[in-house]
C-alpha cells in the first residue's frame, strides 16, 4: 500500500529552484532516507508532506486515514511552563480523557440498580473502551517507561522545566514525544543529533521494529545503514532511486556513474566521428563540385543538432588535496595523563585516568553525553584549571582545537582577510593554500557570517595547518556538516601528518578516521 507519493513537485525561493519536478512514492512499513547536501531541498519536502509549506506545483497523495509525526531540527519556549514529565504527557491527552470517561463510568455503574440503566451503561462504556484499545491506552504506561529509559530521562529530568532546556534536550524530548504518539507516519529531520552512541543504538532498534512508515533526513551514516531500506538522493532539483541503504546507495551510484561515463564517451566518439565525416564530405563536395556530398554532410548536421548531448559525468569526489609538508614535527610522546580528575561540587566527573598519545596518532574519545569528553580537552588545552592530576604535553608538541562551535573573532571579515592575518607569504601563495582547501576564486571574498558549518571547518583546518600545528583537538567536528562535506573532512583527517584527539558521536567517522578508542565510563577510563 502507498502511503505518500509525491508527483512532479515544484518549489522555488526567490531566483533559486530548489525542487525541480521530485517524484517518488513510499509504501507502509518502508524506513526511507532522503539524502544530498545542504541547501538540496532535503528538509522542504518534509515540510511539504506534512503540510507546514505548499510546493509551487505537483501533487502529494498521502494514504487516507493516516497521521503524521515530524520531527523539526529547532524548536521554540512553550506559552504553558510545563515540566518534562507532563509534556511528554501531552502526547496521549485523548488517551487520559479516554481513561477519564471510562472511570466515570465505572463509578456510576457500581452505584446503579436498574438494569436497562446498566446494559445502555455497560454499551456506552464498551464503544468508548474500545476506542481506547485501538489507541494503545492499556500498553500506553509501558511505552512511557520504555521511551524515558532509552532517552535516559530520569526523575531529576523529568522534574526540569521545559523552557530552561538546552535546545538540544528540546530536540530529543520533542523527538520522544513524537514516538509516544505512534504516528503512521514519521518524518524526521536530523534525529540523532545531540544523541550519545547508547542512545543512537537504542534508537536504531525501536526504529526497525516501528510498523509505521519513516522518512528521515540524518548525515550519521552508519544509522542510515542500520535503518534504512531505501535511499532517496537529492540533487538539482531532482531525484534518484536507490533499493537499499547507504552503503548500497554508495556502490549502486559507483556503478551508475561509471555506467554513465561510458556512455557519455560512446556518445564523444559518436559525435566526434560525425564532426570529421561532415568535414569529409564537405571537402569532397569542394573537390568534386559536387551539391550532393554538402546535401550529406548538411543532414549529418542536423542530426548533430537534434542530438540530445549527455553531460559529462565527474568521477572524481571532492577532495582537498593537501601534500603539505609538516616542517614542526613532534616528539614521539605527544600527550601523557596522570591520576587525572575532574568534579563538580559532589558531582564526579571522572577520576584517576591515566593514558598516554603518541606522534601521528588518531584517538577517539567516546562515551555517554555528560561523560566528561569535552571537559578532558578543555583541561587539556588549559582551558579548565580546577582538577587533580596531571597534564603532560611532549616537546616540540603545537596544539591546534577545532571546537564545537567555530566562531571568529571579527564575523564581518572575509576568509580572504581572516586568512592573511596569520599567514606568512604573499597573497598568490594564500590564494594557492585556501584553493588546497576548496575555496576557489571569489569564494575566497565570502564573508564569515555567511559560511556553513562545513566551510567554518575548513577554514579552522587552513588557519591551523599554516600555523604548523602537529596536534589536532576536535570536539565533535561532524556536527551540522552534511555528507559529502564529512567525506572532505575524513580525507584531509586521513592525510594529516600529525597527531589527533578527537571526541565523536559519528560510528561511521570514528571507524574511518581512528586507530584507538578511549572510553569515559562510570568516571573511568
Amino acid at each position: 500500500m502507498i502511503e505518500i507519493e509525491l508527483n512532479n513537485i515544484k518549489k522555488n525561493y526567490g531566483l533559486k529552484n530548489i525542487l525541480n519536478g521530485v517524484s517518488f512514492e513510499i509504501k507502509t512499513g518502508e524506513k526511507v532516507s532522503l539524502i544530498g547536501s545542504n541547501g538540496a531541498g532535503k528538509s522542504t519536502i518534509l515540510k511539504i508532506i506534512c503540510g507546514i509549506e505548499t510546493q509551487d506545483s505537483g501533487n502529494v497523495n498521502i494514504r487516507k486515514g493516516s497521521t503524521i509525526g515530524m520531527l523539526n531540527q529547532i524548536y521554540e519556549d512553550e506559552k504553558e511552563d510545563l515540566i518534562v514529565a507532563d509534556f511528554l504527557k501531552r502526547s496521549f491527552e485523548e488517551i487520559t480523557k479516554i481513561e477519564n470517561k471510562m472511570k466515570k463510568l465505572e463509578q456510576e455503574m457500581s452505584t446503579i440498580s436498574d438494569n436497562e440503566e446498566l446494559q445502555r451503561i455497560i454499551n456506552k462504556y464498551g464503544k468508548i473502551q474500545e476506542k481506547y484499545i485501538v489507541l494503545g491506552g492499556y500498553e500506553i504506561e509501558e511505552k512511557y517507561n520504555k521511551i524515558c529509559s532509552g532517552f535516559k530521562f530520569n526523575e531529576v529530568f523529568l522534574r526540569k522545566k521545559y523552557n530552561l532546556l538546552s535546545g538540544g534536550e528540546k530536540t530529543i524530548v520533542n523527538l520522544a514525544t513524537i514516538l509516544l504518539k505512534n504516528p503512521d507516519i514519521l518524518l524526521l529531520d536530523e534525529p540523532t543529533n545531540h544523541l550519545d552512541i547508547q542512545t543512537l543504538e537504542w534508537l536504531e532498534e525501536f526504529l526497525k521494529s516501528y510498523s509505521g512508515t519513516v522518512l528521515m533526513i540524518s548525515h550519521d551514516r552508519y544509522f542510515l545503514d542500520e535503518v534504512t531500506t531505501k535511499t532517496i538522493l537529492l540533487e538539482e532539483g531532482k531525484q534518484k532511486i536507490y533499493l537499499g541503504n547507504y552503503t548500497y546507495f554508495l556502490e549502486e551510484d559507483e556503478r551508475r556513474t561509471l555506467a554513465e561515463f561510458e556512455v557519455y564517451k560512446s556518445q564523444q566518439k559518436q559525435i566526434a566521428k560525425m564532426k570529421e565525416s561532415i568535414k569529409t564530405l564537405r571537402k569532397f563536395g569542394e573537390i568534386a563540385k559536387n551539391e550532393m556530398f554538402y546535401k550529406r554532410a548538411k543532414s549529418i548536421e542536423k542530426r548533430l543538432e537534434k542530438m540530445q548531448v549527455i553531460d559529462k559525468v565527474t568521477l572524481e569526489k571532492r577532495k582537498i588535496n593537501l601534500d603539505i609538508k609538516m616542517n614542526n614535527r613532534s616528539g614521539n610522546d605527544v600527550l601523557r595523563v596522570k591520576r587525572l580528575s575532574k568534579k563538580y561540587g559532589d558531582n564526579i566527573i571522572f577520576e584517576d585516568l591515566n593514558f598516554e598519545i603518541f606522534n601521528k596518532e588518531k584517538v577517539c574519545i567516546v562515551g555517554k553525553n555528560g561523560a566528561g569528553k569535552s571537559t578532558l580537552l578543555k583541561i587539556i588545552l588549559g582551558q579548565e584549571k580546577d582538577y587533580e592530576g596531571q597534564i603532560e604535553i611532549g616537546s616540540n608538541v603545537k596544539i591546534g582545537y577545532i571546537p564545537q562551535e567555530i566562531k571568529f573573532e571579527n564575523e564581518e571579515e572575509t576568509i580572504f582577510e581572516s586568512f592573511m592575518k596569520i599567514y606568512v607569504g604573499n597573497e598568490t601563495d594564500a590564494r594557492r593554500f585556501l584553493a588546497k582547501f576548496m575555496f576557489y576564486g571569489e569564494e575566497v571574498f565570502k564573508k564569515l557570517s555567511k559560511l556553513s558549518g562545513g566551510e567554518k571547518v575548513r577554514l579552522k583546518l587552513a588557519q591551523l595547518i599554516t600555523k604548523d600545528v602537529n596536534f589536532l583537538l576536535l570536539d565533535e567536528p561532524t556536527n551540522h556538516l552534511d555528507i559529502s562535506t564529512r567525506e572532505v573532512l575524513e580525507n584531509t583527517l586521513q592525510e594529516y601528518d600529525g597527531t589527533i584527539l578527537f571526541v565523536s558521536h559519528d560510528r561511521y567517522f570514528i571507524n574511518k578516521i581512528s586507530n584507538r578508542k578511549i572510553e569515559i565510563k562510570k568516571a573511568t577510563l
